[in-house]
């Protein structure tokens, strides 16, 4: 079997290298940067493909290799990547997160008789696998909660952050607006608010904010109160906030000296050379879902806590293992049959079947990811 993998970089890289420890699978990895790609020259199972992914073209050659597609591309491109694929025939796993309403691609996807998973990641990804198997526990869900981040160990001034995933994707969780259910019932406020600091066992105080990482569950999923919320250091929320509001993060030109500009790309400019995650740089990936509502007349909780490190001995960051092998793992579960239904699917669809978690929590425990579960009274 032939598995592509779009993307090389932080999370595309490791990907490929785990699928090709198998043995069982060919993998191609594809990807524009010949740097990323000089990564994976000479591991056993993986040849490369120097390609711009940003042409359709080129995907509809790549993926006409494949029997299966891992789509690691970045947001703005993942949602016309997905298109291509399908209309390809191809089952797909994706985690380029994009913005758009992955369920517009569905009836195509039923049409070419494919299965396709989106947002499989960490979060979204794990914590809407988990959120839904809590859920599928209870009777009636009262209250769903993410908390998720992925943080430099080591706390450099000014912003004390680095970007464990697309930079400007993490500038999204900024500006976008945050979805979230309260009293069941949809409820839009502006990133980065309601901010509240919380403790977590080996990490310390953690700020927490609205960020719109809801996604799927929004719609998919019903309770009285259901949100996610991001982890940073605290004093993170105010840097970006006085950022956002001035008008660094805007895509509308502006006008300098008579040249036009967009704040963005000038931000992004000076901002990402200061969040780059350098190579041997240590990463810690921290989330814990809780899942609280009634069964049998009983008020029950379900809190699965997470606390994964950068490796060592791989040089594999956290937030590539996180997200990545939990996107290897659904490469399995689809390659092997477990899970063949046709359409997109979003990860807490995965949540909803207790043998499917257990092959998902199993595989990630295997590769030293392990969620910690304690079940218990609700208050």
């Amino acid at each position: 079997m032939k598995i592509l993998v779009l993307g090389a970089g932080l999370i595309g890289g490791p990907i490929a290298m785990d699928l090709a420890k198998d043995g069982e699978y060919e993998i191609i990895s594809a990807d524009i940067s010949p740097e990323a790609l000089n990564k994976l020259k000479g591991i056993p199972g993986i040849s490369v493909r120097q390609a711009d992914l940003g042409k359709e073209a080129v995907v509809r050659d790549l993926a006409m290799e494949a029997d299966i597609v891992v789509n690691a591309v970045p947001g703005f491109m993942g949602y016309k990547t997905v298109e291509t694929l399908i209309d390809c025939g191809k089952d797909t796993i994706d985690i380029a997160f994009f913005p758009e309403d992955m369920f517009g691609l569905d009836a195509k996807a039923r049409a070419k008789d494919i299965t396709v998973i989106c947002d499989m990641g960490v979060a979204p990804g794990m914590s809407n696998v988990l959120l839904a198997y809590g859920a599928s526990k209870l009777d009636t869900l009262e209250k769903g909660i993410i908390y998720v981040g992925g943080l430099p160990v080591i706390r450099t001034w000014p912003y004390e952050y680095k970007a464990v995933f697309s930079p400007i994707d993490v500038i999204e969780e900024y500006t976008r607006p945050a979805r979230f259910i309260r009293d069941g019932k949809l409820v839009i406020k502006e990133a980065l608010s309601d901010p509240e600091l919380i403790d977590f066992s080996g990490v310390g105080t953690l700020e927490a904010f609205n960020s719109d990482g809801l996604r799927t569950l929004a719609t998919t999923l019903t309770g009285d109160y259901i949100i996610e919320k991001t982890l940073r250091y605290p004093g993170h929320i105010e840097k970006m906030a006085v950022l956002r509001d001035t008008g660094f993060f805007s895509r509308e030109p502006v006008s300098i000296g008579g040249t036009e500009i967009i704040p963005l790309d000038f931000t992004t400019k000076l901002l990402f050379p200061k969040w780059k995650l350098e190579k041997g740089e240590e990463d810690l990936t921290v989330m814990r879902i809780v899942a609280e509502g009634i069964k049998d007349g009983r008020r029950l909780s379900y809190t699965w806590d997470l606390l994964d490190r950068y490796d060592p001995v791989t040089g594999i960051h956290s937030m590539a293992r996180t997200t990545g092998y939990a996107a290897t793992m659904a490469v399995r579960m689809v390659a092997s049959g477990l899970y063949s239904r046709k359409g997109v699917s979003a990860p807490e669809f995965i949540g909803r079947d207790a043998g499917l978690v257990s092959f998902m929590l199993e595989g990630l425990r295997r590769r030293g990811i392990t969620y910690r579960e304690t079940d218990g009274e609700g208050k």
